[in-house]
């Protein structure tokens, strides 16, 4: 099967080329519900195919089980690909529910030996810094994780859900090429703080969940009625109740826009993240996450989408209308330290 690839981009100053869009995959093992372990195969290479090279998971996606899930295709296609993993957020059989978030020098060079364990590589492409705790100094945390990429261990360094002050004091203490941090016609906080500063130093922006976790795609419009037990949206305000009946009538615009380009709701709502760097000077990769073949093509196909201004005023709109926040916690994400 033969298609047309995406266009590439630097990731940061100095990063490597990469495609416009990656592939969140931590959905093919943890939180959405039951997977396809088959079809979530056939979809990396497809993503790969289509022109996808950057690959994200983390150490909490399973506890492990999703970096293990990754590494035969990791293996396969080890000098084709960018692969991204995450440390942080740890966890505590005594307190299941919760995830302390660890930054610590210590904990760090524990978490990056048993990632480049499982994913059964000697050096990771893109490590993050999952959550940041304030408790430890940046100088610390971020200088740990320069060390690593002094001793092979790890080429570049990403922080997640950080504001844009304290973008700018880690990268002054080793350069940052990514920042992932959630980003969507529903999710607009970073735009305060953190895409200024990413702007200005030069650092790529990955939006997760440009999607909205689904929402923006029309394909549930209920967590709680609609979604498997087993899905952690069924506990994300958004989703839920009242607010899930408000934010629905705001796929309407959504909707008007995809009619006009004869596209569906979640390629305009990426075609949006993907106009954001050209109205930015930003280099801007979202990360979709999907395990679906059929749904990694659509996803693709909206790099190509262009919008018209009045499209992105009636997008624009959308944003202060949403009700509920992205998590039950929101000082487990930047803004709550903004």
């Amino acid at each position: 099967m033969t298609t047309s690839q995406i266009a590439t981009a630097a990731l940061g100053r100095g990063g490597p080329r990469i495609g416009v869009q990656g592939l969140g995959c931590m959905g093919m093992s943890f939180a959405y519900g039951p997977t396809d372990a088959d079809e979530a195969r056939a979809t990396l290479e497809r993503a790969l195919d289509l022109g996808v090279t950057l690959f994200d998971t983390a150490d909490m996606y399973g506890m492990g089980e999703n970096e293990t899930f990754l590494a035969p295709f990791v293996a396969k296609h080890r000098e084709e690909i960018t692969i991204a993993t995450k440390f942080a957020l740890s966890y505590d059989p005594e307190r299941p529910t919760e995830r302390p978030i660890r930054n610590e020098p210590a904990y760090i060079r524990q978490a990056v030996e048993a990632s480049l364990r499982r994913l059964g590589i000697e050096t990771i492409d893109l490590y993050y810094m999952h959550r940041y705790n304030p408790a430890v100094p940046l100088e610390d945390s971020v200088g740990t994780m320069g060390e690593l990429v002094t001793e092979g261990k790890v080429r570049y360094l990403g922080l997640s859900e950080v504001t844009g002050d304290e973008l700018r004091a880690a990268h002054a203490v080793h350069p940052i090429a990514a920042l992932q941090s959630e980003w969507s016609l529903f999710s607009r906080d970073v735009e305060r703080t953190a895409v200024p500063a990413a702007q200005e130093l030069g650092v790529a922006f990955v939006p997760y969940s440009p999607l909205g976790r689904g929402f923006l795609t029309g394909s549930f419009t209920d967590a709680s009625a609609e979604l498997d037990a087993g899905d952690f949206r069924r506990g994300q305000p958004r989703f839920n109740g009242a607010n899930a009946v408000a934010n629905r009538g705001l796929l309407d615009p959504i909707r008007a826009v995809a009619d006009a380009h004869g596209a569906t709701l979640g390629q305009i709502a990426l075609a949006w993240l993907h106009q954001q760097a050209r109205l930015r000077d930003l280099t801007v990769v979202p990360i979709p996450g999907t395990r679906r073949r059929t749904r990694v093509e659509e996803n693709t196909a909206a790099t190509r989408i262009t919008l018209g201004e009045d499209e992105l005023a009636a997008l624009d709109a959308i944003g202060p209308r949403v009700a509920g926040n992205r998590y039950a916690d929101m000082n487990f994400t930047q803004a709550g330290r903004e």
